[in-house]
């Protein structure tokens, strides 16, 4: 590069608009300033909500590939007497091979923060996600915050967050294998999920005495310290046999509990709300349906919430509820009698035209405007409703809610594609199946059923037919079943599912379409090899040649070439006879100069027998299918995801967009000379963690779209001036 050339050009990213999408686990209000609002979501980040714009604005879009696991928020604090500050419990996953967990603490609403590595792991996307708050601090003294860890007890900070140190004292059942759960992956320790202070017990400058902490155990689990924290006791005549996941202090000093038979939000089958008045030590079962004693009531409690204003004003939600749904809610006498508020209330759909068909469910918590009781808010597993005539329930009228994900995006896209014609985008996404976007701004339908998905996770279109597209996916229980591909001949406005499936594989795979649109591959997860067929699913024939797990791609200009890689292997497959035989290419990819970890593979758009070889060790280059080396892109390494977008002006070569690292920073990179020269594209406020999926735009130059963890689609265009 030469000294006049610079490192880095302008962009403008934004999300492409679907709205919502994943999992918001938790709601905080800061009390003394008015509309202030927080939102942690389980892979996605965190959110402050900006109510003059009716939007969220994202505050964790900083963070790095080497801190995407900072990216799902365990638990979200704020400091009740000071606007300015708000802390974030930052850990995505608790395995071995998982990034560190830390507490992100900010004085200015989120705008900038700092840092403290923890010496423990949290699960912002494990069970018990939607429980808390485990991060608190205290009303009285904001120096001290406590945060109950999942596997290592009690912590505690002197200094507003910058060093912890373990509490001791606290009991032991916090690691016990009682406050664990398991799911289908693996058994997860849960541990302590909310402490609550006692603000009447201290005064301003004064710390609060009284603290209150829970366990995730069906044993002894509430447990209450009246000397700031340094020793603990169980609360007397507690429930037993059921995990509490939230505690709440109303203003006239009574608390209530909502519990579960497990931490969810996979499962929960049982469950009950509880009340408790600490100065007369009296517990009362205020459970809003009832419970036939000795038999699981068949759903649980998920949160409870109460009006800062008004102390008898509770709402509670059932959890895990699926059929016929989940249900809000709502008592104005401390939970003597309550209303169901779903069956009067109206839902807005036309900011999100998707959510018509979904009802709510993992509701996990709720939050009461402390300015304006008429707003009140929900989360579910897909976003974030709100209302803003909550008390027309006490009169006898109709609650409507409207869907306020604008800015929150927390999509997971399992694939991309940009055609040369029709729609910009199309994507396959986990949990929400597909979307055409014709507009990036607007929030579209899913892909029109039959078949709907739960996930899609592969799609592709033909090199010379770009409105022939197949895409496959599946369905999860108790949602049902359908064939598990699916295929659209005019750019993913109407789609028909394939006529059947190979006898092998379940879950999705990978998929791609030849050239011509006249073959379909198919490697479905967990099958032995791919499967081909020439009619759309009528016929299926065995291709051979490939290992187990190989993913499967097709030539963007030969029909009769079809190509597989093996993620993290340095093997590439090459098919010449349609994807009925593949053969290892050799050449390049073989000997020890050969890559060891290939991340991506993709076919060159402009040019048949091409490739474009990934890897994290050699970064770039290109190949002919008989492994011939055609390039290396220079200066690239560690390379997770690349694609191509529209020439530069009076150039011929495609523009190259990479996900990787230069001169040892990893950023989003773009060259518009086939890799010989790269300039950074993204900026230190905009990095959105690990980037999964990166493609460019075939029509218009310098647009780039791409997917991380949990940050939904962002798209990319250049504000100039224009360089290599």
């Amino acid at each position: 590069m030469h000294a006049a050339e610079p490192a880095s050009i302008p962009y403008r990213f934004t999300n492409v608009r679907i709205g919502g999408g994943g999992f918001v686990s938790g709601l905080v209000y800061q009390p003394t300033a008015q509309g202030l609002l927080y939102a942690r979501t389980d892979v996605g980040g965190a959110y402050r909500w900006d109510q003059a714009s009716g939007r969220w604005t994202p505050l964790t879009d900083w963070l790095g590939a080497a801190d995407d696991n900072l990216f799902g928020i365990d638990s979200l604090a704020i400091d009740p007497a000071d606007p300015g500050k708000v802390y974030l419990a930052a850990g995505t996953y608790t395995t071995a091979q998982a990034g560190n967990a830390a507490v992100l603490r900010s004085n200015d609403r989120g705008a900038h923060f700092q840092r403290t590595d923890l010496p423990f792991k949290l699960g912002g996307n494990e069970l018990g996600r939607g429980n808390g708050e485990r991060l608190a601090v205290d009303p009285n003294d904001g120096r001290i915050l406590f945060l109950g860890s999942r596997d290592a007890g009690l912590w505690r900070s002197d200094d507003a967050g910058a060093h912890w140190a373990r509490v001791a004292s606290f009991p032991a059942v916090a690691t016990s294998l009682s406050a664990t759960a398991e799911n289908h992956w693996r058994r997860q320790a849960i541990g302590i999920v909310f402490v609550v202070f006692d603000p009447s017990s201290g005064a301003p400058g004064k710390a609060s005495q009284t603290l209150y902490a829970g366990v995730s155990t069906r044993n002894t689990s509430l447990f209450r310290s009246t000397d700031g924290g340094h020793s603990w006791s169980a609360v007397p005549g507690q429930p037993l046999g059921l995990r509490p996941n939230h505690l709440v202090r109303a203003g006239d000093g009574t608390y209530y509990l909502s519990y579960g038979d497990e931490p969810g939000p996979d499962s929960m089958h049982d469950g009950a709300v509880w009340k408790y008045q600490s100065v007369e030590g009296r517990w009362t079962d205020v459970t809003p349906l009832p419970h036939l004693a000795g038999q699981p009531s068949g759903y649980g409690w998920g949160t409870v919430a109460v009006d800062p204003e008004n102390p008898k004003v509770v709402m509670a939600s059932t959890f895990a509820h699926y059929t016929p749904k989940d249900e809000l809610f709502r008592s104005i006498d401390g939970g003597a009698h309550w209303q169901e508020i779903f069956a009067r209330s109206q839902f807005d759909f036309s900011e999100a035209h998707w959510t018509r068909e979904h009802t709510p469910h993992w509701i996990a918590s709720i939050a009461i405007d402390p300015h304006d009781p008429d707003r009140a808010w929900f989360v579910t597993g897909y976003g974030v409703w709100m209302s803003t005539d909550m008390r027309q329930a006490d009169r006898g009228g109709q609650v409507h809610w409207q869907f306020q994900d604008a800015g929150l995006e927390e999509t997971v896209a399992l694939g991309l594609v940009s055609p040369a014609q029709g729609a910009h985008l199309l994507s396959a996404l986990g949990d929400l199946d597909g979307y055409r976007h014709d507009d990036l701004s607007v929030a579209p339908l899913q892909f029109s059923a039959p078949p709907r998905y739960a996930n899609s996770e592969s799609i592709d279109n033909a090199g010379l037919k770009p409105e022939l597209i197949v895409r496959s996916g599946y369905l999860r229980y108790p949602f049902g079943s359908a064939i598990r591909a699916a295929y659209s001949e005019d750019g993913g406005n109407h789609w028909q599912a394939f006529a059947s499936e190979p006898s092998q594989g379940q879950g999705a795979g990978s998929i791609a379409i030849a050239a011509d649109g006249k073959t379909v591959l198919w490697f479905a997860a967990d099958a032995q090899t791919a499967y081909l067929t020439r009619d759309f699913g009528k016929h299926w024939r065995a291709s051979e040649g490939l290992p187990a797990g190989a993913r499967v791609l097709s030539d963007r200009r030969d029909p009769q070439r079809f190509y597989a890689y093996v993620a993290g292997t340095g093997r590439v497959f090459a098919s010449h006879d349609g994807g009925a035989h593949f053969h290892v290419i050799g050449g390049v990819l073989t000997g020890t100069s050969a890559p060891r970890a290939i991340s991506e593979v993709q076919a060159a758009p402009d040019s048949a027998g091409t490739l474009y070889v990934a890897s994290h060790d050699l970064g770039l280059m290109r190949i002919g299918d008989d492994g011939s080396l055609r390039a290396r892109a220079g200066g690239l390494s560690e390379v997770s995801s690349f694609g191509f977008g529209r020439a530069a002006p009076g150039k011929q070569t495609l523009t190259l967009f990479a996900a990787g690292v230069r001169n040892g920073l990893q950023a989003l990179y773009r060259s518009t000379d086939g890799g010989a020269q790269w300039l950074r594209i993204d900026d230190d406020a905009h990095r959105y963690g690990k980037i999964r999926l990166v493609t460019g735009d075939p029509r218009i130059f310098g647009r780039v779209y791409f997917a991380s963890s949990g940050r939904g689609i962002v798209y990319g265009d250049s504000l100039g001036p224009e360089h290599p």
